[in-house]
């Protein structure tokens, strides 16, 4: 017969394999494979908690991991820790990835968050300046478990109603609404053609008609104002409440300890010295721009640097915005620099295959999320202590906006936590094995009471977390600043 391009092939299609390509089984094989990981991990499985061996001590977790971070921005993270349970499990990663290693998982691997609590979750801005809902935090993606970042989330949504005093019926109702919605939601997507797995998107605009009148009445006039503010969050809004003129030339304004410009923290010399280095890193990330993102970015100056502490986890690690300029002092744009440090999922699973964490984050965003920054970008700095970090780059405010959590409702909850489920099954469909996902996942409720009941036995577990790391504050083994 004849074969593409006029070739002649007697059997077999028209193009061989070539050697170490990636299979493509069949829909068939894939729905197979992921029925017969029931026989290896059954659903009902996913109900325990695990243990913690060796007598894991959650406080000496967070002591560990503070060794790396800015020392006298450590008491700053420990006080927003200290506030509720909930804040505590924000930023408690470490310790949960610790406890979801020992669970059981069924051996399918995706793109996972690695930190996918109902808080890292939010809308922004798309390139063609629509509004977009989706995951927003990246900082410790890593190719694991999906099962990993679904306890996360269910767990986080029993913290937060058990914060907000709900009964434990509406609690379990929350969580077991959220895991069935990623359970049908991957259903969905396992049905759906390649490409549009690819352009699946929450429209914030359009899922209101669906979602809102499940809120009460005060909870669809507060999300109404968000999505309306979302738009305004951009860099001539973060220019107004940051920075001031001063003689003639607009500066940021100093809010020690949570925003000081570079020139504060060091002195002339050194200070010299850095902005000098910014100026050659800020050169060196535009390298991992695509051309047209490189271009635009070369039309901007750097004004003035400044160290910024921001969120709960991340508090500690190095955080920079730059103030850049364009065409005059009202054309600004405020660039954010993160320090990346390995994920915390990679003490219990294989390590990142890139070089440098700030590409890990920005490859592991650019493949979950539906649509991403166009200056996401990352790089590698000199510190002012001489040690070398990875960093990734974005733009500190784009249309963001995120979920009150501390003044939601059960209805109001629960309906979010839908949003999360739809919008994580939607992430790990890109990256992961749907079909086979789904298969394992089922059309019946087994999966999703399994994890409403561990996320009930980890909300006990980050309480008694919670107490613990209180009383290591009050001990004066830990140092916290509250308030901050």
């Amino acid at each position: 017969m004849d074969g593409y391009g006029g070739a002649t092939v007697t059997d077999g299609p028209p193009w061989s394999v070539p050697r170490g390509a990636r299979p493509h089984p069949t829909p068939e094989e894939r729905w197979t494979r992921g029925r017969s990981a029931r026989t290896r991990v059954p659903r009902s499985s996913h109900a325990e908690i695990g243990g913690r061996p060796g007598g894991t001590d959650p406080v000496a977790l967070l002591e560990e991991q503070a060794t790396t971070r800015v020392p006298e921005l450590v008491p700053i993270r420990h006080g927003r820790m200290l506030r509720s349970p909930f804040t505590f499990y924000r930023g408690a990663a470490l310790v949960m990835a610790a406890d979801l290693a020992e669970t059981p998982d069924s051996g399918l691997i995706v793109q996972a968050c690695g930190d996918a609590h109902l808080s890292n979750f939010g809308i922004f801005g798309t390139p063609e300046r629509n509004l977009t809902f989706d995951v927003n935090d990246f900082d410790e993606t890593l190719p694991g478990p999906w099962e990993w970042d679904v306890k996360r989330l269910a767990a986080s949504l029993a913290v937060a109603a058990r914060c907000r005093e709900f009964s434990e019926a509406e609690c379990r109702d929350i969580v077991s609404r959220t895991v069935r919605s990623y359970r049908t939601s991957m259903l969905q997507f396992a049905g759906m053609r390649h490409l549009e797995v690819w352009y699946a998107r929450l429209d914030p605009d359009r899922s209101w008609a669906e979602y809102g009148p499940k809120l009460t009445p005060q909870g669809r006039r507060r999300t109404e104002r968000a999505i309306a503010k979302a738009r305004t969050h951009d860099s001539l809004e973060v220019l107004d409440r940051l920075t001031e003129v001063v003689d003639g030339v607009r500066r940021i304004v100093s809010q020690p300890p949570v925003l000081v410009p570079l020139e504060e923290l060091v002195d002339g010399e050194t200070f010299d010295a850095l902005r000098d280095q910014a100026v050659s890193m800020m050169d060196r990330y535009r390298r991992s721009l695509g051309p047209d993102r490189r271009h635009l970015l070369e039309q901007f100056r750097v004004v003035q640097i400044a160290r910024k502490v921001v969120g709960v986890g991340s508090v500690g690690t190095r955080s920079w915005i730059m103030l850049l300029m364009g065409r005059d002092d009202d054309d600004p744009l405020f660039l954010q620099m993160k320090e990346a440090e390995a994920s915390v999922l990679e003490r219990f699973h294989p390590k990142s295959t890139y070089d440098n964490h700030g590409q890990r984050v920005v490859t592991g965003q650019r493949l979950m999320q539906a649509s991403s920054d166009i200056l996401l970008g990352w790089e590698r700095n000199l510190g002012m202590d001489g040690v070398r970090r990875d960093f990734y780059i974005r733009q500190l405010r784009d249309w963001k906006a995120s979920a009150d959590v501390e003044r939601m409702f059960p209805p109001g909850m629960a309906a979010y936590g839908e949003l999360c489920a739809w919008t994580l099954a939607r992430a790990h469909a890109r990256s992961g094995d749907r079909i086979a996902i789904a298969a394992y996942l089922g059309k019946t409720d087994v999966f999703d009471r399994a994890v409403a009941t561990y996320a009930e036995f980890y909300a006990d577990r980050n309480e008694r977390d919670y107490e613990a790391f209180g009383a290591a504050v009050a001990a004066g083994r830990l140092e916290a600043v509250a308030g901050v």
